[in-house]
Parts: structure tokens; sequence; C-alpha cells
């Protein structure tokens, strides 16, 4: 973390209101996050009148914008963004300004040592909110539309809203995680949401917006097509259905790859049943740790025969050696015969 004042250009998220030549009236999210990182803010004056105070930062942003951002680059979503602007920042590091001696990286190096470090307790940059969940399972944050499971429906659920993602909380548990939605009256939803009510309604599954999406997002795969088709066509439109969602059951505690590879083993095979992708997804999971296994046997990083060790080994391996000598019962055995004298004779029993 820098030390000292560190200058600011009157950013909305942090000033609420401009009062004066130098007077802020910060926000409380704000002067909660200065007061964690111990920054010391100084704001720049609005307008020309401030413009030299805010030396070269404004004029490097721009210049990544031009190198980097124009034409603006066509990504799937905004984490593939983020990654490529990392990216973009570690490449800047080998960059001269000027006719400087040394490259951006190397005079950071030299500056980072002087920096404070960070706090160790983390702060929480999401913002929080309360929404009840509506009868179709979805809550409604800065007016776009989430879903949750269904279960949910009625009560009220904590909602953390970050830059990126937006985290959905049923007391401390998490109940779903979503992109951030950047455009007003957006609507995302999530399958696996809604697939309890689904099985008690299976007709509404083709027409569902959460399957199209599904599929757009590329969770919900040729191979589910074929194979629902093949199971409708077999059992009926409501028993495939049901079939179907008993099988993206499976994606709750199996890899997507698995139930995938289940479904395409299960559908050469003729095996309509969820029963059948269960198993074959289960072999594909075997088969794929079992290679991994032997990669890593080949490669020495792992012994053929597992070695299981003891934890009470583990233990005694610790401990100091002991040098007190064995223990011994030799004193006790003087007691036998005051034992023997002691005890009365019984019938029959030889003096």
């Amino acid at each position: 973390m820098p030390t000292g004042k560190v200058r600011y250009d009157n950013l909305r998220s942090a000033v609420s209101r401009v009062l004066g030549f130098r007077d802020r009236r910060e926000s409380d999210r704000w002067v909660a996050f200065r007061s964690w990182a111990g920054l010391d803010a100084f704001y720049c004056l609005p307008g020309i009148e401030g413009a030299h105070e805010k030396g070269g930062v404004e004029g490097e942003v721009g210049r990544f914008r031009r190198n980097h951002l124009v034409p603006v680059p066509e990504v799937d979503s905004l984490a593939d963004l983020n990654v490529m602007v990392d990216r973009w920042a570690e490449e800047d590091d080998g960059r001269r300004i000027g006719a400087r001696p040394r490259t951006v990286g190397e005079y950071f190096a030299t500056e980072q040592p002087l920096l404070r470090p960070l706090p160790e307790d983390v702060f929480e940059t999401g913002r929080l909110f309360n929404p009840r969940v509506d009868r179709y399972g979805q809550i409604t944050v800065r007016q776009n539309h989430y879903s949750v499971p269904v279960r949910l429906i009625g009560r009220k659920v904590r909602v953390l809203l970050h830059a990126s993602e937006l985290v959905v909380y049923d007391g401390r548990t998490e109940v779903a995680r979503h992109e951030r939605l950047s455009t007003r009256g957006g609507v995302l939803l999530e399958l696996d949401h809604y697939l309890e009510a689904l099985v008690r309604k299976p007709g509404a599954l083709p027409g569902a917006t959460a399957l199209e999406q599904a599929r757009a997002a590329g969770k919900f795969t040729p191979v589910h097509d074929a194979w629902w088709a093949a199971a409708r066509k077999a059992h009926g439109d409501p028993v495939g259905t049901r079939a179907l969602i008993e099988v993206l059951l499976l994606h709750r505690t199996m890899l997507h790859e698995y139930v995938v590879a289940g479904i395409a083993a299960a559908l050469r095979a003729g095996a309509l049943t969820s029963d059948a992708v269960a198993v074959e997804a289960r072999k594909a999971a075997q088969n794929d740790t079992e290679s991994d296994r032997g990669t890593r046997q080949a490669a020495g990083q792992e012994s053929a025969v597992p070695h299981v060790t003891s934890l009470t080994e583990r233990r005694l391996a610790a401990l100091p050696p002991d040098t007190r000598p064995p223990p011994s019962v030799a004193a006790y055995d003087q007691l036998l015969p005051l034992r023997n004298a002691a005890r009365p004779a019984s019938e029959g029993e030889l003096p």
C-alpha cells in the first residue's frame, strides 16, 4: 500500500458531493475502505483547474485504451476480458517510457520495498442486498433478474454484488453464483435451480428460458439433446423428460465432462435410463483417475503401491527419545508369598 497522501480525481464511488475548494463529502463505503487500508486521500480540483495535479495518470490511461481497447475486443464474458487486461499489464512491465534507462517493471521492483504491506484482514468490497425470492425462483438486483434454487421461493436471501459477479447466500450457505449482468432488465437463469420443480412438471422443460440459456452457455450439449430425444421416443414425453432431469441432477455430484461421457456411452448402447448414464459416468471418472495415476507412476511421482501412514507412528516420530528404563513388575512378585500365606485352605486341598 502507498504511504502518505494519495491523489484522487473525485471519483463518484468515493465522493458523493464536492463541497468547496478541497472539502468533499465522502461515501460511507469509501470511508470504511480508507480506514481499512490506512489511506490519506487528497482530492484534485475539478475541471481544468486541477488538470496539472493529476500528473501523467490520465495520459497513461489513454495510452492503454488506444493500444489495447481500440477496436473494442470481443469476449464471451467479463472474466475473459479481465484475463486479457491482466496479460496486457504484465506485458507492459517490459515497456520503457521515453528514453528512460529502465523498464516499467524494473522501476516498480525498486519502489515495491518502500510500500506498506497490505492489512492482514480482508475487506469485503461487495455491496449487500437482501431481496426476496419471487414465485419464479428469481431475485431482482439492480433491475436485473437472477435465478436461485426454487426451494427458496418466498424467502429473503443475502446477496453480495461485486464488480463482475453476484453471490447469493441463504444464511451462511452459498446457494447461487452468477456473472453480473451489465445491462438493465436482463435475466440470467441456471437450469439446475429449477430441476426439482421440473420433475413435477416435465412439460415445462422444452420451452424453458433456463434451458435455452444452458444451451447457449454450452452446459446443455447436443449429446444431452440426442439422449433426450431417444428417451422421449422410447418412453414417451413425460417419462423421457423425467429421465433427462434425473440425468441433469448428476451434474451436482460429478464433473460435467464425465456426465457427458456417460450420456454418450449410454446412447451408443441404447440404454435410455438415468441409472445407466450414472454407471457409465462413474466408469468414465474411474478410467480418468486410473489414467492419471498411471501417468504419475510412469513419471516417478507416485509409487505403484500406495503407502498408508500411521498417525500413531507419525506422532511418535515427532516426540523426543525416551531415555527412561522399561517398566518392570519384579517388585510386585514379593507380594505373592504373602498372598498365598493369607489365603485359607479349602476343603479337600492339601496343606
